[in-house]
């Protein structure tokens, strides 16, 4: 036995196939491949594990194959319930798979994901999920040198780092746009969030420009706004917009911004749709809810996570080689808002 994979102090992998009624190989290989294991052993072998305390030592015990059983994942906020189902999805097949997973936040910020993946690497993680596909060149370059597999998901892109599971925001503010056209509004305001360091609000904010364009409208560049996150943005954003002359229609590129407003034209008494229509971009559980509920746009945030997270063990299992794109689109859900 590698005695490389035994803590420090404390419990020994011997104390578990002691307890476990098994041999010290039999509980390696439950530790190092559960999969491939009968669910028999692996149940013996993990209640042993909690009786005994023995916390394995994996990143030593990955010194020589170069490889963990752990996926490093980075999300722009842990504050931004939006990521929760994308997170609970990739969780979830990993942790059927034996892998489990560690998540750091970058703050939309590329040089925290820089730095980020500098210590996942460190730890020698089995692979990468990014929710940004936008990165400094340090990022690349460091992740082509590491060989390791990564999957981006939070936008389609023409020009992954390897895999990218997704839908195309450009596309569904571009989808969004029409409809509401479609629907008979022809002066049609944005709010998205800061774009400067989001990529997702940049994508967003072309589609809706192109849409336009296509329709004949008039883009005005007073009808389209950046505001930080939060209701009170989506509060003053409405207010601002609805001075002199108003649009017909607000798109939200964010659905909290979108219910902060609908809750700031309920108590300037502004019918909504009589006075102006408002649609948002994720259905989130509160704008189905609210009075009258909010047009918005449905995105298989949890399907994202579970492919993403099974392209990534496709890779290590080697049952996928070479760039993979897939596109999960997304759904408009039309509601008495517009």
């Amino acid at each position: 036995m590698d005695d490389m994979t035994e803590p420090r102090s404390g419990p020994r992998m011997r104390d578990v196939a002691r307890a476990a009624g098994v041999s010290a190989m039999s509980v390696s290989r439950v530790l190092r491949e559960p999969a491939l294991v009968s669910p028999e052993l692996r149940a013996r072998v993990e209640a042993a594990v909690r009786e005994v305390g023995y916390v394995p030592n994996r990143l030593a015990g990955s010194l020589s194959s170069r490889r963990s059983e752990v996926v490093g994942l980075v999300v722009p906020s842990l504050e931004n319930s939006l990521f929760a189902a994308t997170v609970k999805g990739i969780s979830d097949v990993l942790r059927r798979a034996g892998f489990q997973l560690m998540i750091a936040d970058s703050g939309y910020g590329p040089e925290a994901e820089e730095a980020a993946i500098r210590a996942f690497l460190g730890q020698r993680v089995a692979g990468l999920i990014l929710h940004d596909t936008l990165h400094t060149e340090g990022t690349v370059q460091m992740i082509r040198r590491a060989g390791v597999p990564v999957v981006e998901n939070g936008t389609l892109t023409e020009t992954p780092l390897d895999m990218v599971v997704s839908y195309s925001n450009r596309e569904a503010a571009r989808a969004m746009t029409r409809h509401l056209a479609r629907l008979g509004y022809r002066r049609i305001a944005l709010v998205t969030l800061p774009a400067g360091v989001n990529a997702r609000s940049r994508d967003r904010r072309l589609g809706f420009q192109e849409a336009l364009a296509e329709l004949g409208l008039p883009l005005d560049p007073r009808w389209m706004l950046e505001m930080p996150p939060g209701l009170a943005s989506g509060a003053e954003a409405v207010a601002r917009l609805m001075e002199g002359e108003a649009p017909d229609a607000i798109f939200f590129a964010g659905d909290v911004l979108a219910a902060g407003a609908l809750l700031e034209c309920q108590r300037r008494g502004w019918a909504v749709p009589g006075r102006v229509a408002i649609a948002a971009f994720d259905n989130v559980d509160l704008l189905a809810h609210m009075n009258p509920p909010v047009t918005t746009l449905h995105l298989p945030r949890h399907e994202i996570g579970t492919r993403s997270a099974q392209m990534l063990l496709d890779r290590l299992a080697r049952r996928q080689s070479g760039p993979a794109t897939v596109d999960l689109r997304f759904e408009i859900i039309q509601r008495a808002s517009t």
